[in-house]
């Protein structure tokens, strides 16, 4: 990426967005995330995304669909940190978000966390449907990540267990029981997604409520 073409994406570039928050947002010292996932949490559901850019007053995300019609939501990062703030701007596959207070941004880029780095885990708490043994039988998908899924199957399955994990409309996916807690189990998948993917799956099973004549953009062949 050229330096032109990296400061027409900045958040607060004034085509974008207002000179008010233009000019705080160009103040604020930045600090490029080449590459930092996280997920959007909002009334509609919870989105993958991607941090390409932050400062102490916003950041420019980059998004693998339509953007939800949410003005304010929550930016979550694998460490469970949680970041309110307001949308600003939308163009294409990025969007930029003003905060509701200055951040410290050494703190976000260190992501710091007591525990082993997990990767982003959308909450979904949909039907599905489990098959063991060529035999179907409900549960629900309470959470999915790029290689693994949580779900509520009403019995227990034995570890290490294989099974396939089917949600109406999407096709299903192998995988194993990798832990148990009552009824609940953590499965690993054989195949898991890319992120973009992982992005466009939890889009169809969570609509945001966008006309549905209107295709969702095509996710780019790279995030950057």
């Amino acid at each position: 990426m050229t330096q032109a073409q990296d400061a027409s994406e900045q958040p607060g570039t004034p085509a974008e967005s207002g000179a008010g928050f233009g000019a705080d947002m160009r103040a604020a010292p930045r600090s490029s995330l080449m590459f930092r996932t996280a997920k959007l949490l909002c009334e509609t559901g919870e989105y993958v995304c991607v941090v390409r850019d932050i400062s102490a007053t916003g950041c420019r995300l980059r998004l693998f669909h339509m953007a939800p019609p949410d003005q304010h939501l929550f930016l979550e990062l694998a460490n469970g940190d949680r970041y309110a703030m307001e949308r600003v701007w939308t163009r294409d596959d990025h969007a930029g978000f003003r905060f509701s207070c200055e951040i410290d941004v050494d703190h976000f880029i260190a992501e710091p966390s007591p525990y082993p780095r997990r990767p982003i885990r959308l909450n979904l708490k949909l039907p599905a449907d489990v098959v063991v043994d060529g035999v179907a039988a409900p549960a629900v998908l309470l959470d999915l990540s790029q290689q693994g899924a949580r779900i509520d199957a009403g019995r227990k399955f034995a570890i290490e267990q294989k099974l396939w994990l089917g949600v109406e409309g999407q096709p299903q996916r192998f995988g194993c029981v990798r832990w148990r807690n009552g009824y609940t189990h953590g499965l690993v998948l054989q195949q898991g997604f890319k992120l973009d993917e992982l992005a466009h799956y939890a889009l169809a099973l969570q609509p945001f409520g966008a006309d549905p004549t209107v295709p969702a953009p095509a996710a780019a062949a790279r995030y950057g």
